[in-house]
């Protein structure tokens, strides 16, 4: 007999979605006509599936109220990007990126500094503090921070990514003890971290919050991630806000142009340096897409 049910992909991996009905979690394949119509389940998904023998099949995914390319999750209340001042140094263009993707979509970001036992990463949490981020301190060698971070998450589907090595999975084994995640160890060499996550699980931390955890990435695969519009893109820095419309010209790109508002900020200290210069970058990379690319 074939039962009709409806639930929440809690795992992606090789073509299989592990997806949490209650009760249990069924293993599901998705329809091929999904793939074809460009619409690949992803972690964090609602789905409607059909069972039969104990084997689902994923046969329709419910609206999204968002969804990212990397990290490949759906549905998420909010980014937790995760970052360090020391083995590996995050790159800020890094974390902005990230932070900029996701508040093209107006999903809140948290920027989690990590390892602070061995940097506290003093200009790292006032760059960020300063551009209006809600920033927490962690590490995962004492607990530093993480009972701060679990009352962030409280009630929430949230996703952790940043780079490879800045101790994601190990601070999810510090609210989750239980979990016994696999970490790994960074190489003092190259810097970076080895990738120990290999796809994207959803872990519950009590009732009604869940943790996305996500595979690293480096600065290479920042050109994997999604690319905002050229025009959206002013709106995805919130520190920029507070002078947007206030320019001499309605279509200032906050580059060259004069009477600009935002480079006057810029210019006083209150818009930091590295945000500005991940904003033109991003602003370059941007005027390469045609629209057309997009569809």
């Amino acid at each position: 007999m074939t039962e009709k049910k409806t639930g929440r992909i809690v795992r992606s991996l090789s073509g299989f979605y592990d997806v949490q009905i209650p009760g249990k979690v069924i293993s599901c394949r998705a329809r091929g006509i999904l793939r074809k119509e460009g619409n690949s389940p992803l972690t964090g998904d609602l789905v409607e599936i059909t069972v039969e023998r104990g084997k689902g099949m994923v046969e329709k995914i419910l609206p999204r109220k968002n969804s990212f390319v990397r990290p490949a999750v759906a549905n998420v209340d909010a980014l937790v990007v995760f970052a360090a001042n020391v083995n590996p140094v995050t790159e800020p263009f890094l974390i902005d990126r990230v932070a900029a993707i996701a508040g093209d979509q107006e999903v809140p970001v948290y920027l989690c500094v990590n390892k602070c036992d061995l940097d506290p990463a003093i200009d790292l949490v006032r760059i960020y503090e300063h551009a209006g981020f809600t920033v927490i301190c962690t590490s995962a060698e004492s607990g530093e921070g993480v009972e701060e971070l679990r009352r962030l998450l409280e009630g929430k589907l949230v996703a952790f990514t940043g780079n490879s090595g800045v101790g994601k999975s190990s601070i999810l084994n510090r609210l989750c003890p239980e979990l016994n995640l696999a970490t790994g160890e960074v190489s003092e060499k190259l810097g970076r971290g080895r990738h120990t996550t290999r796809h994207v699980e959803l872990y519950s931390l009590g009732e009604d919050t869940y943790v996305a955890d996500t595979p690293g990435f480096s600065s290479f695969d920042t050109d994997q991630m999604e690319v905002i519009l050229k025009e959206n893109l002013q709106y995805a820095f919130p520190d920029f806000g507070p002078y947007l419309g206030k320019c001499r010209f309605d279509d200032c790109s906050h580059r060259k142009e004069p009477d600009c508002a935002v480079r006057a900020a810029y210019d006083a200290g209150e818009i930091e340096k590295t945000r500005y210069d991940s904003y033109l970058r991003l602003y370059e990379k941007a005027s390469q897409v045609k629209l057309w690319e997009l569809k």
